[in-house]
């Protein structure tokens, strides 16, 4: 069973930044590829960042390409989402995922690729 819990989240002004961090409860000492997704008010669940099982291998989507940063620290089980130059069309709530497939593959944008979810964390970018 895989426990996903994320925080950080909250209201910051445009231009802001926040870190998103997302703690990994599992009973595997195997690490797995990890992203974050966005869902705003009627609108579908997106893509944001992936990082493989190792650090060097991120993918982001371009709407937060050189403004937002994955990271991970595996021997703390935690992942992290540092947000800079936020802007109003950020605001949403922000999911953990773990694709617990992929120990040994580039991480993927897909999100039916991935089994464990958290409960999300509410970012707010507002003046």
């Amino acid at each position: 069973q895989v426990q996903l819990v994320e925080s950080g989240g909250g209201l910051v002004q445009p231009g802001g930044s926040l870190k998103l961090s997302c703690a990994i409860s599992d009973q595997t000492t195997k690490s797995y590829a990890m992203a974050w997704f966005r869902q705003s008010p009627g609108k579908e669940r997106e893509f944001v960042a992936a990082i493989a099982w190792y650090e060097g291998s991120n993918i982001y989507a371009d709407s937060v390409k050189a403004r937002f940063t994955i990271s991970r620290d595996n021997a703390k089980k935690m992942v992290y989402l540092q947000m800079n130059s936020l802007k109003f069309e950020d605001t949403a709530v922000y999911y953990c995922a773990g694709d617990s497939k992929n120990w040994n593959r580039n991480p993927s944008r897909v999100i039916n690729d991935y089994d464990y979810w958290g409960q999300g964390t509410q970012v707010t970018v507002s003046s």
